[in-house]
């Protein structure tokens, strides 16, 4: 599947509704952290509209999600 064109918002929901927590905000930037096992994720996700391609693709790797995953909890 193509990787969607979303802003930073539409992308925080979505990773809202895979488990994430907002932790913090500092300007334009949310940080987000998962528990998983023993190891915690944590994501910066840029409040940028619409969100770089590259930068969306590694959030959704580094999420641990496929790219389908992720279109499914827009």
């Amino acid at each position: 599947m193509k990787l969607p064109v979303v802003s930073g918002e539409k992308a925080i929901k979505a990773f809202l509704n895979a488990g994430f927590v907002k932790v913090r905000q500092r300007g334009s930037h949310v940080r987000l952290e998962k528990i998983e096992g023993n190891d915690i994720i944590k994501l910066t996700v840029p409040l940028h509209n619409p969100m770089k391609k590259g930068t969306l693709s590694r959030l959704i790797k580094d999420a641990g999600l496929t790219i389908d995953e992720f279109v499914n909890l827009l």
